[in-house]
């Protein structure tokens, strides 16, 4: 059995088989009967929840308590009472909207509380436990003006047909970031099955699936970390192992992201590092990144592996309506592999007042030596797998290729179930390299979600594409396409 193999058994092993002795119960001041919850990605957040009444009298076994979870949460209505934080307060509330706080990558977020309650842990009776087992499943549909492909629009990039998106299992510890007198740690082992592990397959995970087989469904082992927690100023945490990338608006996990369908910014940048990022927060209103991975989405043991630097930069008013966040992720040499994008991004979020809050992103990135793809080029280079070429002079054997983007996201909470809010975004893919047709491309989405509870969501969208200077859809026979998408996440 070789290691890739042996990886995944061993995932399927922690994530199917964990002993009941991770759950071991350490303290819970409230049961499933008097706690309801709100949500925030990749759990359910408790940071607004407070007593609501039982609706439904809890029933006896594992599915009778799941389904007594499941009536009382879509039945009762969230407080309005935050629960304590060290960290600054909440800008956002949540619900409606997926967190309640400014997201960043690479650790969880300090100084705010893990009194997380998930529905598999409740139908466990261990909802006061330090280790959690949860997940979800997503699934989509959409209609669409392209017959062939939607691609470069990504997480539905099948036109015109229900999709099976992810289906995750999740084993995690979260370290006590509340308290600064102690050391604590933490893990997070995540497995996802569903045509969005294309979106963050990485090389030498399993990687065969898309890059040999290219098949719509498959698995991957997303997010395997351990967690160090270090009472240093207002809290160190130093992650190790392979996480999601640090920086951008959006998150590779569903239940994160305000809408299904994610902006073009998304879609071209990479999604896991291999490595370690420690988080080191100064005050509550500054904070630094830095780290070291083996480059976007590759393994170290692949030939594709190169030495590369991560930093960020985060910074909040006191009031916590305003942040900052400027990030340099993957820096090496830029040369020409698998994903060996440079990226620097910037991201600026802003509340107006309860009801209103919009996120603006911006970011370079570029790779040098690409081999040159169009037509006549000579002498030519081999493209490797799974990486694009560029669309460079006919005298040129490879070229610089870089790219820029803009996105922004409003929002609006109509009531504690319910917003809707637009997103706008521009990308130029001067070379093409990152979407396979060189241009401008403009992409403009309106959305509705709706909570059931804190463990169903319903999202709409209605989205517009248009590449302005090549016919860049359709598998380059249109320069528009017109998209509307319904997707449902259910937790358990």
């Amino acid at each position: 059995m070789n290691r890739h193999a042996l990886h995944a058994a061993g995932l399927c092993l922690i994530l199917l088989c964990a002993p009941r002795a991770l759950f071991t119960q350490e303290s819970s001041s409230h049961s499933i009967t008097d706690t309801l919850t709100a949500r925030t990605e990749p759990g359910l957040n408790v940071e607004t929840a407070g007593p609501a009444a039982a609706v439904h009298k809890p029933a006896e076994g594992f599915l009778g308590r799941l389904t007594h979870f499941y009536l009382n949460d879509w039945h009762a209505a969230p407080s309005t009472e935050p629960a304590p934080r060290r960290a600054l307060d909440a800008p956002m509330d949540s619900p409606p909207f997926p967190s309640s706080d400014w997201g960043y990558g690479g650790a969880p977020t300090i100084g705010t509380p893990d009194s997380n309650v998930y529905p598999t842990m409740a139908a466990l009776r261990r909802e006061g436990a330090k280790t959690h087992l949860y997940g979800w499943v997503e699934a989509s549909a959409n209609v669409s003006t392209s017959s062939q492909t939607n691609y470069p629009l990504a997480y539905s990039a099948l036109p015109n047909r229900v999709i099976l998106n992810q289906a995750v299992v999740v084993l995690e510890r979260q370290p006590d970031t509340m308290q600064t007198q102690h050391f604590d740690w933490g893990f997070h082992f995540s497995g996802l099955f569903g045509a969005d592990y294309r979106y963050m397959s990485a090389k030498g995970y399993l990687s065969g699936q898309l890059l040999d087989h290219n098949r719509q469904y498959g698995f991957d082992p997303v997010w395997e970390s351990l967690d160090l927690y270090f009472p240093v100023k207002e809290g160190l945490v130093i992650r190790a192992g392979r996480f999601l990338a640090l920086p951008g608006i959006e998150t590779q996990m569903a239940p994160g992201n305000l809408t299904h369908t994610h902006s073009l910014i998304f879609a071209m940048a990479p999604s896991t590092e291999t490595g370690a990022v420690a988080t080191l927060k100064l005050t509550k209103q500054w904070m630094i990144q830095a780290g070291i991975s083996a480059g976007h989405d590759v393994a170290p043991w692949t030939v594709d592996r190169t030495p590369s630097a991560l930093a960020c930069l985060n910074y909040s008013t006191r009031s916590n309506h305003n942040n900052i966040e400027v990030c340099a992720s993957g820096i090496n040499g830029g040369h020409y592999a698998y994903n060996n994008v440079q990226h620097f991004d910037a991201v600026w979020n802003h509340r107006f007042n309860s009801k209103w809050n919009t996120s603006t992103e911006g970011w370079v990135m570029y790779e040098r030596d690409v081999p040159n793809v169009a037509t006549g080029a000579h002498p030519v280079v081999p493209v490797e797998t799974g990486a694009n070429g560029a669309f460079c002079s006919a005298e040129q054997a490879s070229c610089f290729a870089p790219e820029y983007a803009m996105l922004n996201y409003l929002n609006r909470a109509v009531n504690s179930k319910l917003y809707i809010g637009m997103r706008n975004g521009f990308m130029n893919d001067k070379k093409g390299q990152r979407t396979g047709v060189p241009g401008r491309y403009t992409v403009n989405t309106v959305y509705v979600t709706k909570d059931f509870g804190s463990t169903v969501m319903l999202r709409s969208e209605l989205r517009f594409d248009h590449s302005w200077d090549r016919q860049g859809y359709d598998n380059g026979t249109e320069s528009s396409q017109l998209l509307f998408n319904m997707n449902l996440i259910y937790k358990f």
